[in-house]
């Protein structure tokens, strides 16, 4: 059904273009363009087409990009293995200085005793019982004090540099890193899996494109032959009119079937010329460039097809030569592997941290002017304990992700059961339409003969020889589309069966 589809909605946009040609092309500019576009030598085969599409096709393009993306991707998370170094640094504008000590302290100072063997503050005694003396605060009273002035003690910290280098070396981060290497190989792999099928669809673009445009070639020889006839059965009959064995009512039913002929061959040829542009842009060729298809001036042999009776495909084979389904089967596994990140967030991760910090003012020589550090080593360790269940709800819902990319896979494996049985069905079909089409072919070019031979003897009238043209032309016209199909069915079983294209 949906070949069927394709098809008719491809002839529909050709009927389209065909009936507003004569509109759309004028004459004048296409000659014009003619001249100016790039011309293939010689004939230029459905391989050749195809080559060309696959080399410049935009579409194509966009997926080798995302399969760089992808392997890009796969190096970022390997990354993660190993240890990350990191630099920071800054600069720091202070608008004070720094001082320990809000005035200046006078500090008491202790001398050696002999007798007690220790240091005794040196206090003030009363010099009647030698007993220390006390002040008003209670506190005995120093007789010698040691000065720090306040000066000593304030540092310039107005313009501060500081920096540090820090390495830091994963050990178990909950198996998320093992997880996420796992996760780009499968992106990768589905990513060139997607440039296959977007191949195998530009491929079967170009083939109807090519093949579109031999049928309109065909059809526009078809048209020009149709208008000979009916221009020596216009000529005759008006001979017959002059020679009065004919009427004026003959002479004008022929005149209006010969018109109808020529507006019918203006449309098929500038369809013909909308067909090449069509071929030209998939293939990534400027729409005015000019080329002869292999096809276009012979009869093409179609072979029988070569289909399996019914239930004889082995689907199994065919799953795994069907680029979207090994794509899915990576979204299972990248799925999978995503479950595993989830389940990461909820286990410990732990680290190994080294780091050289230094500064200017620094702390390690009394905040003098220079830049001086120090290492420091360490080990980190991150344990999960409460989170109101929302890294088990992040797990869950990875987990239905998985069951989500399974029931696809499964569904996309019975579509694809379907999709081969209908193409083919349609290609024996199709194969049997153009064989009963060669049949009636031959019945419509005698019939034609027979009805000319017997207007030249008097036998027929003019009506009937333009009823056999007319089944002349729908029979070749029939054997032309019936050809066609056979091409487009055997292609899109081809696709169906996964071997259209191979790298």
């Amino acid at each position: 059904m949906r070949l069927k589809k394709y098809v008719t909605s491809l002839r529909g946009g050709m009927c389209a273009l065909l009936l507003g040609a004569a509109f759309a092309v004028p004459a004048a500019s296409s000659a014009q363009e003619a001249e100016e576009a790039p011309v293939l030598p010689g004939l230029t085969s459905l391989e050749e087409f195809r080559k060309m599409a696959l080399d410049n096709n935009k579409q194509l393009m966009m997926a080798r990009q995302r399969i760089r993306k992808a392997e890009y991707q796969k190096k970022e998370a390997f990354a993660a293995y190993l240890p990350g170094i990191d630099f920071a640094g800054g600069y720091l504008y202070n608008q004070r200085e720094l001082s320990i000590f809000d005035s200046d302290q006078l500090l008491p100072t202790k001398s050696f005793d002999l007798k007690t063997q220790s240091y005794q503050f040196n206090l003030v005694t009363d010099p009647a019982t030698g007993a220390p003396i006390k002040g008003p605060d209670g506190q005995y009273i120093p007789s010698t004090v040691a000065l720090i002035p306040k000066e000593a003690m304030t540092y310039d910290i107005h313009n501060v540099f500081f920096g540090a280098i820090t390495l830091t070396q994963p050990v178990y981060m909950g198996g998320k890193i093992v997880a996420m290497n796992a996760l780009t190989r499968a992106a990768e792999k589905a990513a060139r899996e997607m440039h296959i099928a977007e191949a195998e669809n530009v491929i079967y673009a170009v083939d109807a494109a090519y093949w579109q445009v031999v049928s309109l070639k065909a059809k526009e020889k078809l048209a020009k032959s149709y208008v000979e006839l009916l221009d020596s059965l216009c000529h005759n009959v008006h001979l017959m009119l002059d020679a009065g064995v004919a009427t004026r009512s003959d002479a004008l039913s022929v005149d209006v079937k010969l018109n109808a002929a020529q507006v019918d061959l203006v449309k098929v040829e500038n369809g013909l010329v909308l067909s090449r542009m069509a071929l030209a842009q998939v293939c990534g060729l400027p729409v005015h460039a000019q080329f002869t298809l292999a096809d276009e001036d012979r009869d093409t042999p179609v072979p029988a097809p070569g289909v399996e009776p019914e239930g004889g495909y082995d689907m199994e084979q065919v799953y795994a030569q069907r680029p979207d389904l090994r794509a899915l089967e990576q979204g299972i596994e990248a799925a999978r592997q995503q479950k595993k990140v989830a389940l990461s967030s909820m286990l410990p991760n732990v680290a190994l941290v080294g780091s050289y910090e230094f500064s200017n003012p620094n702390l390690y020589d009394g905040f003098k002017k220079r830049f001086k550090g120090a290492f420091s080593v360490g080990a980190m360790v991150t344990i999960p304990i409460w989170h109101w269940g929302g890294n088990y709800n992040k797990y869950k819902a990875a987990e239905s992700n998985e069951v989500i990319s399974r029931l696809q896979l499964e569904d996309a494996r019975e579509l694809v059961n379907l999709q081969v049985s209908q193409a083919s069905f349609k290609t024996q079909e199709a194969y049997k339409t153009y064989e009963m089409t060669m049949t009636n072919l031959s019945k419509a070019d005698e019939n034609l003969r027979s009805a000319t031979l017997g207007f030249r003897e008097g036998v027929a009238t003019a009506d009937n020889v333009m009823e056999a043209q007319t089944a002349w032309l729908k029979a070749h016209s029939e054997q032309i589309d019936a050809l066609i199909d056979v091409q487009l069915c055997q292609a899109y079983l081809s696709k169906s069966l996964g071997t259209l294209y191979t790298e």
